[in-house]
């Protein structure tokens, strides 16, 4: 499960699928297979989340890595650059946005 803390030491990275809602199911399958068969057993990878939004026009992704390097070379493996290209021609967009966070806040 993600961890969101401000001194963390990891690379968080979210990603938007931007879809209609025809292909939102197809994508999201597409998504939940690469990280259970795939990402999930990357070096480095530490934790992930996939959102849909109600109008399924949209697909947030959030997942944690140990370090910058491990995400970005999971994304130049054969089999990932693959997996992409079959996303990409679901999605009208979809973009990779490495992130440090700032501030987390609970209720406590």
């Amino acid at each position: 499960m993600p961890t969101i803390a401000k001194d963390a030491q990891l690379q968080t990275v979210i990603t938007t699928f931007e879809m209609t809602p025809g292909t939102c199911q197809d994508v999201m399958e597409a998504l939940v297979d690469a990280y259970e068969n795939f990402i999930s057993k990357q070096p480095g990878f530490i934790a992930a989340g996939l959102h849909v939004n109600d109008a399924q026009t949209r697909i947030a992704n959030y997942s944690q890595w140990e370090k910058r390097e491990d995400f970005m070379a999971m994304l130049r493996t054969t089999e990932m650059r693959e997996r992409n290209r079959k996303i990409n021609d679901m999605c009208k967009s979809f973009e990779p946005v490495m992130y440090d966070v700032v501030a987390a806040f609970d209720p406590g």
